[in-house]
């Protein structure tokens, strides 16, 4: 009897043991992060070839508050919904906006900031964000992204021709080169990747900024799974921290300055 006493309390510790143990490992599990790394100062690469920018330094901030380590997989902006339900990553972080059309497909966290789209031209230009303005005017987008679907649904039917490209560096080349006669893109990455640059100087955003909630969403958010609830109540409660303790806000004001990215 002494002995098998003996053998079930031993019993207990390993199983209280290999609990513990599945828990920490938890704890120190690794997040996959889906990013398309051409698009500062969200995410791009820097000249070590390290990834930088807000997306990648909240992803950090997230990924160390719930104890997790993060791995960042890079694809193309129109292939990271595709990718996130092939598993090839466990979320979106790439500047992606919480929008209707991409609820239906994929689930969000809670929003963790927001900022405007405008437009850029040539400064001298005249243009403005209307389809009155930009009627027989080419303008540049992002392909899949929420730019191009407000695009095409408020100013295609009016004879602005909309061009869709894979990578947002490539519309600027064509903005410079006259192929184009705008881009629509969120502001800071507009201001960073281009008009802060010498082959900008002769642009600006002209207009205000556009504004449709339904097609632009209502902010930045990771990209889930929709059967990950796990993930998002995780992803959601180191969000709430970092929004709570002003950690979001100061690296906003890193890469944005004052551009207001508070979530109202």
């Amino acid at each position: 009897m002494k002995m098998l006493k003996t053998l079930l309390a031993l019993a207990w510790v390993m199983t209280t043991a290999s609990v513990s143990l599945t828990a920490f490992a938890a704890d120190t599990g690794t997040l996959r992060f889906g990013l398309e790394a051409q698009y500062p100062p969200f995410e791009s690469k820097g000249p070590n070839g390290e990834l930088q920018g807000l997306d990648v330094d909240i992803g950090n901030a997230v990924c160390a508050t719930a104890h997790l380590s993060c791995k960042w997989v890079e694809t193309s902006f129109d292939g990271l919904i595709p990718a996130l339900e092939g598993r090839k990553f466990d979320a979106i972080n790439s500047a992606m906006n919480a929008t209707e059309k991409r609820r239906q497909a994929i689930d969000f966290t809670s929003i963790i900031y927001r900022v405007p789209s405008q437009l850029i031209a040539k400064s001298n230009s005249g243009l403005l964000p209307t389809p009155e303005s930009l009627k027989g005017k080419r303008v540049g987008v992002l392909q899949a992204s929420i730019q191009e679907t407000f695009a095409k649904a408020h100013w295609e039917s009016a004879g602005v021709s909309v061009v869709s490209y894979q990578d947002q560096n490539q519309i600027y080349a064509d903005l410079v080169s006259g192929r184009l006669d705008a881009t629509l893109v969120l502001a800071p990455a507009g201001q960073t990747g281009f008009l802060s640059r010498p082959d900008g100087k002769d642009f600006g955003f002209v207009g205000q900024p556009v504004r449709d909630d339904k097609i632009l969403g209502s902010g930045i958010a990771f990209g889930l799974r929709k059967d990950d609830t796990k993930s998002r109540d995780r992803l959601n409660a180191a969000i709430a921290r970092l929004q709570a303790d002003g950690t979001v806000k100061t690296l906003a004001q890193k890469y944005f300055g004052n551009i207001d990215v508070s979530v109202k």
